[in-house]
């Protein structure tokens, strides 16, 4: 029998090491984050490997909920009230591949059920195993999903009562999902979010920014944030560069193989104003946004489009600066707001490059940034994600608060 005074964490499990830069890991991370800041005890969990993983007492109590260290603190720029637990990973987990050793498999049917649940209330994951575990252990669960996928969801944890809600970011997974047994009912959209240190103003760290990045007082900082892929949009990026040798294009993110492609690609193509800062602190990244002129929001057609999520155009609107878009079926429902100020098709370096140029005419630099799009931002922070998520749970499977 579980001891209800314990069940108070609103664990939040990953199924990958930390700290990584990929988009999804940042989104997870904030929404922990954000759970913890509206005053739940939110625990995020993830695997751990290396020599610390075959220490013998953390084997023995692998779930030691702890403050969250500072090195993760400033990778991913969140606030104090978050804790994390990490849960050992010795070898031959994840060496040796097979069933058994694999570390999702450790999580969900050791960890979870003899380590875990005794002091859980809710669980929020983006992994099926791990919400399937939830159920069959009498936990309520909520679960995450934001790609197509074809795969059949079980009724019998669809359909339990301790299955709370599934979320998604795009309307065209949110149709896929359903297709595949998820009820509508338990089912909703609702778009990433903003860190809320992105809100404030940080003019000296602007200055520093524009004047290492721009060869002169009088040319124009672009800047992209996000992942280094084709169907970002990112060789369209060089192509403008090339277009349009005035101003400076500047792209913060991507690993360090794909940096090394892109400069190159970007040599090969005797493209000089375009700059790869690779993935840079997330505590660093607002000054980098609020320094541009413009923020460009490229992305190629194709699949890919249907679903990717729109995470960076939330932290691009907390600068206030003006944002250049494609056209893509997930940032259509904001063609007819003021998120974005110059839209274009997809797949075109040129009409792209008109785009930009016809902003730096019309909607010239703001050191303030413009207050229409700050306040327009408001509405999607990371906590007002979390608290609505939380409305669709039952009151009586909500953690309790303690702050």
């Amino acid at each position: 029998m579980k001891n209800t005074a314990l069940l108070k964490n609103y664990v939040f499990f990953l199924t990958e090491e930390i700290p990584k830069p990929e988009a999804h890991i940042v989104q997870s991370t904030n929404a922990a984050n954000a759970a913890a800041n509206l005053g739940y005890s939110s625990v995020l969990v993830y695997p751990y490997k290396g020599l610390a993983a075959f220490n013998p007492v953390h084997l023995a109590r692998p779930f030691q909920p702890r403050k969250t260290p500072a090195a993760l603190i400033k990778y991913y720029n969140i606030q104090q009230k978050l804790k994390v637990a990490p849960l050992p990973m010795p070898w031959p987990i994840d060496f040796i591949k097979s069933k058994f050793t694999d570390s999702n498999t450790i999580a969900t049917k050791y960890y979870f059920p003899f380590h875990i649940v005794s002091t859980t209330k809710l669980v929020h994951a983006w992994n099926w195993n791990f919400i399937k575990a939830a159920i069959k252990n009498g936990v309520p669960a909520i679960y995450e999903h934001h790609h197509h996928e074809d795969k059949q969801f079980e009724p019998e944890i669809v359909n339990h009562p301790l299955f709370q809600v599934a979320v998604t970011v795009a309307d065209t997974v949110r149709e896929s999902m359903i297709q595949n047994g998820m009820p509508p009912e338990k089912l909703i959209k609702l778009h990433n979010g903003y860190n809320s240190s992105f809100m404030k103003r940080q003019p000296l760290k602007v200055k520093e920014w524009r004047k290492k990045l721009l060869k002169d007082e009088h040319s124009y900082l672009v800047v992209y944030s996000g992942a280094l892929r084709k169907f970002k949009g990112i060789d369209l990026l060089v192509d403008v560069a090339a277009i349009m040798p005035k101003i400076q294009i500047v792209c913060a993110g991507g690993t360090e193989e794909e940096v090394a492609y892109y400069q190159q690609l970007a040599k090969e193509k005797q493209v000089n104003n375009i700059i790869f800062l690779g993935y840079i602190l997330h505590q660093d990244l607002p000054s980098l946004l609020q320094a541009a002129d413009i923020l460009a929001h490229p992305h190629c057609s194709g699949k890919a489009a249907t679903f990717t999520s729109p995470m960076k155009l939330f932290d691009y609107l907390t600068s206030g600066n003006p944002i250049v878009a494609t056209e893509i079926p997930s940032l259509m429902e904001f063609k007819d707001t003021q998120a974005i100020t110059a839209w274009c098709e997809p797949d075109n370096p040129r009409k792209f490059a008109e785009a930009i140029e016809q902003v730096l005419k019309t909607y010239p630099r703001k050191v303030e940034g413009y207050q229409n799009l700050i306040n327009f931002v408001k509405q999607f922070s990371w906590e007002n994600r979390a608290a609505k998520i939380l409305s669709y749970v039952d009151e009586s499977f909500r953690p309790p608060l303690i702050a």
